[in-house]
């Protein structure tokens, strides 16, 4: 399963510097990296795909980070 989040920010660099050091809370919830993207257009948004290894634990990390550098969508989402 993967998790794919959007994320508007007014500061991209603070926010990627917090994300960064944040990998271990990501790993302990279960979320692996996959993917990071930059719109090339909105330059304040910012796309992440990450493989979901327990969603239980990732629906709690979502849960703290809701709000967390701006205004952030999720989707749950499994291959067909």
């Amino acid at each position: 399963m993967q998790l794919l989040c959007q994320l508007d920010t007014s500061d991209f660099s603070g926010w990627k510097r917090d994300f960064d050091s944040e990998r271990t809370e990501r790993m302990e919830a279960g979320l692996t990296l996959l993917q990071m993207w930059r719109d090339s257009d909105t330059r304040s948004r910012v796309l992440m795909l990450f493989e979901v290894g327990d969603v239980a634990r990732a629906k709690v990390w979502l849960r703290k980070e809701q709000g967390f550098g701006g205004p952030m969508t999720a989707h749950f989402l499994e291959t067909v």
